[in-house]
């Protein structure tokens, strides 16, 4: 069995984030406001881009903090009102609210609360609230303040901050998280360290962010990875200015950041009565650039993230669901970064086999190097086929067996369109790898190479269609970085499943 290649020391950086959050704690001589930026759980853009990356590290980082930490989640009223979906998980934000609260706790943490954000009494908003408070969690609202961010006079006011409800936290180390970006975290930290200093309690504030990485350049591939990842929020990565100025060297942040940093070095000034931080740079606690093993495995991981980036913009362009211009940006950063499809190889296997089959086709490397392919059939979806023929090959069963026998296919056939009103009689990944389950007690080989699953995990694959949710959702569970061509099967309107 061939494994990923490892490019980042996962343990160095839990030990070397933990110390570093332990010393701003200490710095304030109170309490301290950690921003998360990115994905807490499940940072699986992190774990593309950086080999060796645990998807949970944030949170086995943290756990070393445990007793000290409380966990306040924010989330954007206008999220919630237009039913934004994480992509990397299909759900919207305010069900991954629920799921973050569960994980959370589940871990040992203490969630104190929930904060509405941008709050102006909207119907949507009022309702999950009322949800929340019938499952017992604390729901407190930050509203809407007029010239926001710059007007730092009306901000840092009893009718700015001042109006906010004030989040009664227990311990030193406030994580605040969000479902997703744009979600109000630095807000509602400074709203707190207003609220905190009225009170007269000690606090600082603090960001803990993964990308972009400030010790690499503005243009190193896993920055500009970044760059793709948040193309829908228009990101651009820029040198810090503020840092190069103040201590002479170059370091990377983004846009938002450093526009943003004049009004919020201004904002703690008025609160604090000191200057606590000299630039975007300072504010954040990013310990990834020190934990790299091997930049050349890095750098390759990080280009396929941008090219996959690229096929996810061009297959939403077609589903309706981004703008041209969030196309263009990717494809500038394919351009910027020299890069192609010809770089991926899983695209050229499968328009091969689509070419030779003149029908769908996936294609999927694994760890080994070797390409499988996967074809539409009478009984399976291409989708299908190359999961059960990826499997074989993983478990070394020759290619001509038959994993699941005709007689077991068809008369989950015979349900899905006799009983279940299906019009697509072929199987799903899902409909393979329950049978394939079920097959298991009785079939040695079909036990065989379910152990095997566990092997895709890492691996790319490609196919010429865009596919079905449960498709893309089974491959994503399997933990298969998926792109595809921007197209349909057919030329249906309707592509629900």
């Amino acid at each position: 069995m061939s494994e990923m290649i490892k490019g980042f020391d996962n343990e160095k950086y839990i030990t070397l984030q933990s110390e570093n959050i332990r010393e701003r704690i200490n710095r304030f001589g109170g309490r301290l406001y950690l921003e998360f930026g990115g994905k807490l759980f499940d940072d699986y853009h992190a774990a593309r881009v950086l080999p060796g990356f645990d998807p949970d590290s944030k949170v086995k980082m943290l756990l070393q903090l445990k007793d000290q930490i409380e966990i306040v989640i924010a989330i954007n009223v206008s999220d919630i009102e237009r039913n934004k979906v994480r992509g990397d998980l299909g759900i919207t934000y305010d069900l991954d609210v629920l799921r973050l609260i569960d994980a959370f706790r589940t871990n040992g943490f203490l969630v104190g609360s929930v904060v509405l954000t941008q709050y102006a009494s909207q119907p949507a908003a009022d309702t999950f609230q009322k949800h929340l408070e019938m499952l017992g969690v604390q729901v407190y609202r930050h509203y809407y303040i007029e010239g926001y961010p710059s007007n730092v006079n009306a901000i840092v006011s009893e009718s700015g901050y001042g109006k906010n409800d004030y989040i009664e936290v227990e311990r030193p180390l406030v994580v605040v998280t969000a479902p997703g970006p744009v979600s109000g975290k630095m807000s509602v930290c400074l709203s707190q360290l207003f609220h905190d200093y009225i009170r007269g309690i000690d606090a600082g504030y603090a960001k803990f962010e993964t990308f972009p990485i400030w010790n690499l350049p503005v243009m190193h591939p896993i920055n500009l990875a970044y760059e793709a990842a948040t193309a829908d929020l228009r990101d651009v990565n820029m040198i810090d200015p503020f840092h190069l100025s103040t201590y002479g060297e170059q370091a990377t942040s983004y846009n938002r950041d450093v526009e943003l940093f004049p009004v919020l070095a201004e904002l703690m000034r008025r609160i604090l009565k000191v200057d606590v931080y000299k630039s975007p740079t300072d504010m954040g606690v990013n310990m990834a650039g020190y934990c790299m093993l091997d930049e050349h495995v890095i750098i390759k991981a990080a280009q396929q993230e941008i090219i996959r980036r690229y096929y996810t913009a061009l297959c939403n362009h077609r589903k309706g669901l981004v703008s041209d211009d969030e196309v263009y940006k990717v494809e500038l950063l394919m351009k910027q970064a020299n890069l192609s499809s010809d770089l991926r190889p899983v695209i050229a296997a499968s328009l091969k086999k689509e070419a030779a089959t003149d029908g769908p086709a996936v294609a999927i490397q694994l760890h080994t190097g070797q390409i499988v392919t996967g074809k539409d059939s009478a009984l399976l979806g291409s989708s299908s086929a190359l999961l059960l023929n990826a499997l074989k090959t993983l478990a070394g069963i020759s290619d001509e067996i038959h994993l699941l026998s005709p007689i077991v296919i068809e008369p989950l056939q015979n349900l899905k369109v006799t009983h279940l009103g299906g019009s697509n009689p072929r199987l799903h990944t899902d409909e393979v790898l329950v049978a394939l389950a079920i097959s298991a007690p009785t079939n040695p080989m079909a036990e065989l190479v379910l152990k095997s699953l566990k092997e895709l995990r890492g691996c790319e694959a490609h196919s010429t269609v865009i596919l079905s949710s449960v498709d893309e959702n089974i491959f994503r569970k399997l933990g298969v970085n998926l792109t595809c061509e921007p197209k349909y099967q057919t030329s249906k309107l309707y592509h629900g499943i």
